[in-house]
């Protein structure tokens, strides 16, 4: 199974990061836009991304009564992206409303299901009033996501298997949580795994950005990255 690399541009412009995309276009296809560039820059920074050739995740992990969600859905499909986050947690009307809208407004679009952020453990799940544990609440969330209609989900790595043997094979998965081999710091990351043993347990995307921004040299990590994928192409 091919998997490709997401570009995290954790920055408030695009102005930021230019120099480091400048360099990568062409290697790397995808770039992934959260909160902090949206909100500081709006629509125009995905107008601008995508004019520089990089397909567009908009990562705005909706969550919200259903029409609402609905008409941001409407608003963020006429923009130039490729892919749209929402929270499972919104619940199942939420997620129908918000398949509708994306169906009837950009059929090509992958509509995205977040299940359990990467940066929550057993206990933060505890704190807030969950009692299963990580693996559990995204196995009961992406079900439900997957039955009203999600193309993919937004998961931890290590719930990548466990997704893969119980979802159908059509099913998106889109990993953050991702560091290189000798990167130690995995900031506010609790679940994380390598590159390589991400898409060897069925990953069709990686999402990467502070170990590559972080990097003396970003062009070169997201290369080394880049090879580690290739590699393990190669043996599969």
């Amino acid at each position: 199974m091919a998997c490709d690399l997401i570009l995290v541009l954790d920055a408030p412009s695009p102005r930021e990061v230019a120099p480091v995309l400048t360099r990568l276009s062409g290697r790397v296809r995808w770039a992934k836009i959260g909160l902090e560039m949206f909100t500081a820059c709006g629509p125009d920074c995905v107008r601008e991304i995508a004019g520089m050739g990089f397909s567009v995740f908009l990562d705005l992990k909706l969550h919200d009564i259903p029409n609402t969600v609905a008409r941001a859905v409407e608003s963020a499909a006429r923009l130039p992206i490729k892919m749209l986050t929402l929270h499972t947690a919104g619940g199942r009307e939420m997620m129908r409303r918000a398949v509708k809208a994306q169906q009837q407004t950009a059929p090509q679009l992958l509509l995205l299901g977040v299940t359990v952020l990467t940066s929550l453990g057993e206990n933060d799940l505890r704190e807030i009033g969950v009692g299963a544990g990580p693996e559990a609440q995204v196995m009961r969330l992406a079900r439900l996501g997957i039955d009203c209609g999600l193309g993919g989900l937004v998961c931890s790595p290590l719930e990548i298997k466990p997704l893969r043997a119980h979802l159908p094979p059509s099913v998106k998965l889109v990993a953050p949580g991702i560091r290189p081999a000798g990167v130690g710091d995995d900031d506010d990351q609790a679940r994380v795994m390598t590159p390589a043993e991400a898409a060897r347990a069925g990953a069709n995307f990686i999402v990467v950005g502070r170990p590559i921004f972080k990097a003396s040299d970003p062009a070169a990590a997201a290369a080394a990255i880049l090879a580690e994928l290739a590699r393990k192409r190669l043996k599969d």
